[in-house]
């Protein structure tokens, strides 16, 4: 019997189990894929406290040794159901648990564009996160992929540092606000392509260098530093969607990190929030683990 078990290894369930084991509480997490999340993807990561710069796999890779020092227990196993009540069970492809309480840090992943080479060009020209990522691109070319407001966002936001900012629309039209349209208008630098899909990456052994798009049925070649892709996220949420309520969209139902089962809480991306960020990730996990401490306590 397990005290918490934290169903994903990203940021805010690795500082959910920091929390929990300093608090000498009995912790398991399940991990599907790989350990950080996310940020693992992320070559430089220069908006975290007390870090000049970092790699986001090496950032990962602390916190990881962090928590197992700590006697956290970790295995590779994908959660395919949970089971509410004073006991709580986690029931994997391989095992079932039971535990106490549970901590749902399941995240959510960008959507892609399911284009060759895309995922091992993730980190060398393909980005996500513009408040991540956007500096590294200073003064050059970048595309952004989308027409709703996070592509809108992210275009405006590039703007103010790169020379040149496409935004590729598949539609004939922008989905996103009027008034994030009107900011569009007055970017001088910004140019969108309407109608358009990209259908090819191009690259060298340095990474992306620009991309082969049909505008209007026709072929065209632009040349980049950079692309990133803003059509959205897609939040891990489906095997508990039966357990914790979820928005239209997918994500847990949540103004702080519990839920409407008793012992059951939520942390990181996979859950409604206005602000997605590393911080703010670590801040859920906080909050997270000592709702649950604060459970256990009430609950011996």
């Amino acid at each position: 019997m397990y005290d918490t078990i934290i169903v994903g290894c990203g940021v805010a369930g690795l500082t959910a189990a920091i929390y929990l084991a300093r608090a000498n509480k009995k912790v398991l997490m399940l991990e599907k894929e790989g350990i950080g999340g996310q940020i693992a993807s992320s070559p430089k990561v220069e908006n975290y406290p007390g870090f000049q710069s970092i790699s986001g796999m090496d950032l990962a890779n602390a916190l990881y040794e962090q928590v197992l020092n700590l006697g956290v227990e970790i295995e590779l196993e994908e959660v395919v159901k949970i089971v509410p009540g004073k006991t709580k069970k986690v029931v994997t492809t391989d095992n079932e648990y039971e535990t106490k309480t549970i901590i749902l840090a399941t995240g959510s992943k960008y959507r892609r564009l399911n284009l060759d080479d895309e995922e091992d060009l993730i980190g060398n020209g393909i980005s996500f996160c513009v408040s991540c990522d956007g500096a590294f691109y200073k003064d050059k070319v970048v595309a952004v992929v989308g027409g709703g407001n996070s592509a809108a966002i992210n275009a405006i936001s590039l703007s103010d540092l790169c020379k040149k900012v496409y935004i590729v629309q598949n539609l004939d039209f922008l989905t996103c606000e009027e008034k994030m349209k009107e900011d569009l208008s007055q970017k001088k630098n910004i140019e969108i392509i309407y109608h358009a899909e990209v259908k090819k990456l191009n690259h060298d052994e340095n990474g992306l260098t620009g991309i082969e798009i049909l505008e209007n049925g026709k072929p065209r070649t632009i040349s980049l530093d950079g692309m990133f892709i803003s059509i959205g996220q897609t939040p891990a949420t489906e095997a508990f969607s039966n357990v914790i309520e979820c928005s239209s969209d997918g994500y847990f139902l949540s103004t702080d990190t519990t839920t409407k089962e008793s012992g059951i809480f939520v942390a990181g991306d996979c859950r409604t929030k206005k602000i997605k960020q590393l911080t703010m990730a670590t801040a859920d996990g906080t909050q997270s683990a000592i709702e649950a401490i604060d459970y256990l306590s009430k609950e011996a």
